[in-house]
């Protein structure tokens, strides 16, 4: 029996990141807090008490690897793509 190696590829999960973000972002203006301060201090501390829970926004941000959530900031940002 041959065996071998199967590349794993995560095709949409950037467009999953953004989805969740966009509905994290949504529901922290909704409860009237300052959408970028709240998401900047998660994601340096990783403390989920920046989120809001309205909506499932924690548990949704809580899905996001951060290190994969930095990725995606930094390949947005500099509008680069593996």
């Amino acid at each position: 029996m041959q065996e071998y190696t199967q590349k794993f590829d995560v095709v949409g999960r950037d467009v999953e990141i953004r989805q969740i973000m966009q509905s994290v972002y949504d529901s922290l203006v909704e409860k009237g807090y300052n959408p970028i301060n709240q998401i900047v201090g998660y994601i340096l501390s990783e403390d989920p008490t920046y989120i809001t829970n309205y909506n499932n926004a924690r548990t949704l941000i809580a899905r996001i690897d951060r290190d994969d959530l930095l990725r995606e900031l930094v390949i947005q940002y500099l509008g680069h793509k593996e």
